[in-house]
């Protein structure tokens, strides 16, 4: 075990984010057993003493699975229209998993200028902590009802990296339907290695990831950028598969699973320069 794995044992404040193609099983509706198995995980979680930060996916995806679309929506105005009918169905579903863990949920609802706007941002961190003191577990999502191109994050990875910094988590685990991040694509060579360990911020990450899915806007390269802002918390990243059995567990508990991109040694003020650029970014 590395010295990065194992600091990820030490980790007192996780935030989690999981993907539209992993609520969605693909684009078939919310995967209700698998949300009940990552709740269970990070109820666990919570029984050991850490808190949790859950950043949710899949409103828009949901909304578009309930009218029945086979295709993502391109306007802005079926978008916010699919994420208002799917973010109920979801909010429920996230409520009933963690209700049969013992656990309360409360949903945070953030666009960009909730960041940008230093009031607006610091009732975020004070709801956010306050929610955390009271043992609840704060599900993020951006705010698609409303949000327009010009006050989005852009995904969601990012958006979990920026409540990786409001919160000043330890670690940021980004759970998708793919084992971790590869050195070339799997799907098309046979010779692609998973990379299991780098730092967050190596300019080489960039080229070798790919695009989003059909039912998202992320994908391997919003995940790299992501643990390079997560690192303005000094929080690790990691980004592993979510249909892995109890995979954050195992995770936190340092074994090898997906890739870690581990945050690099840096300054105060350099950390707090890489913050302010990206809540004005």
């Amino acid at each position: 075990m590395t010295e990065y794995r194992e600091r990820l044992k030490k980790a007192q404040r996780v935030v989690v984010k999981i993907g539209s193609a992993l609520l969605t099983d693909n684009g078939k509706g919310l995967n209700q057993p698998l949300m009940r198995s990552w709740a269970a995980q990070l109820a666990e979680l919570m029984d050991q003493g850490k808190q949790v930060v859950l950043v949710s996916s899949g409103a828009v995806a949901e909304g578009v699975v309930r009218k029945g679309f086979c295709e993502r929506p391109t306007t802005l105005a079926e978008l916010q229209a699919a994420a208002a009918l799917g973010q109920s169905g979801l909010v429920e579903a996230w409520q009933n998993a963690f209700e049969g863990k013992g656990k309360q949920t409360a949903q945070i609802l953030l666009v960009h200028d909730d960041v940008v706007s230093d009031s607006r941002y610091q009732n975020a961190k004070a709801t956010l902590n306050t929610l955390l003191d009271w043992g609840v577990v704060p599900v993020v999502n951006e705010n698609d009802t409303v949000a327009n191109e010009e006050l989005k994050f852009g995904d969601n990875d990012s958006l979990a990296a920026i409540v990786a910094n409001i919160v000043k988590a330890d670690v940021l685990i980004l759970l998708t339907d793919q084992e971790g991040m590869f050195d070339a694509d799997p799907r098309k060579s046979k010779q692609a290695q998973l990379i299991t360990e780098s730092e967050a911020g190596d300019g080489s990450l960039l080229a070798m990831a790919g695009d989003g899915g059909k039912f998202g806007r992320g994908g391997m390269q919003s995940k790299v950028k992501a643990a390079e802002l997560a690192s303005c918390a000094k929080a690790d990243t990691v980004i592993a598969s979510g249909l892995v059995s109890n995979v954050v567990m195992r995770i936190l508990d340092g074994e090898t699973l997906g890739t870690l991109l581990y945050s690099p040694e840096a300054g105060e003020e350099e950390r707090q320069a890489w913050f302010k650029a990206l809540r004005q970014g």
